[in-house]
């Protein structure tokens, strides 16, 4: 499992980086939340300190959530009910208060690990929206039943927009998830590959233009 770790104590950051990896794991350590939103897509869980350099780590949190369901432990040293409800409520997956005990931290991370496997099983795998199809599994794209090749960015431009059909989906999340950042150098790249996509698809109305925000998959 690869492990981020982002903790912006030198000791206890590179204490439990060692620690886990001694348990078979591959962690790589983190000192800022910024850090783990542009490249949480390269791992398989979250270890997240709320006390961060760049910004309280509930709010590193909710951004995550907008983008990634990518399973995350707190581990904190805010142990008052009030955090715990906030983290919890906020998408965390598990809380930890410090000092953990590294064989209970590994337990609870296995934990998070295969409920968040179980989910992504039981995630709706086919979106059939009109006479497209859209396999995830497969990564094919179906229009009146004909394949239509598309490249990588253009799947996952469509991957993210119908993993919630009819929901806006914000241009910054699409950017940070296909781009890794939402830097204003991307949104041109966006641009390009969604009026490839359209093309391509052939299916005017298909996705959704809202102005000043985002797009949108079907109705």
């Amino acid at each position: 499992m690869r492990l981020a770790v982002v903790e912006d104590d030198d000791g206890v950051g590179d204490a439990l980086v060692e620690a886990l990896n001694a348990r078979g794991y591959r962690a790589e350590r983190m000192r800022r939340g910024a850090d783990l939103l542009v490249a949480h897509r390269d791992f398989d869980a979250v270890v997240l300190d709320l006390g961060l350099p760049d910004g309280d780590g509930l709010q590193v949190l909710r951004r995550l959530r907008e983008v990634s369901a990518i399973p995350v432990l707190i581990l904190t040293a805010r142990s008052d009910e009030r955090s715990i409800v906030r983290g919890l409520r906020g998408g965390a997956d598990d809380y930890l208060v410090k000092p953990p005990r590294i064989a209970e931290l590994v337990a609870r991370l296995e934990t998070v690990a295969r409920r968040a496997a179980a989910a992504a099983r039981q995630a709706q795998s086919v979106v059939v929206t009109g006479d497209v199809r859209v396999d995830l599994g497969a990564r094919v794209v179906e229009v009146a039943g004909t394949p239509v090749p598309l490249t990588q960015k253009e799947f996952e431009l469509v991957e993210a927009l119908v993993e919630r059909p009819g929901a806006a989906v914000s241009r910054q999340q699409l950017m940070d998830r296909i781009w890794g950042d939402a830097f204003v150098a991307v949104s041109r790249s966006l641009d390009v590959h969604m009026t490839g996509l359209r093309a391509k698809l052939n299916r005017p109305g298909l996705i959704t233009t809202i102005r000043g925000y985002g797009y949108r998959w079907g109705q």
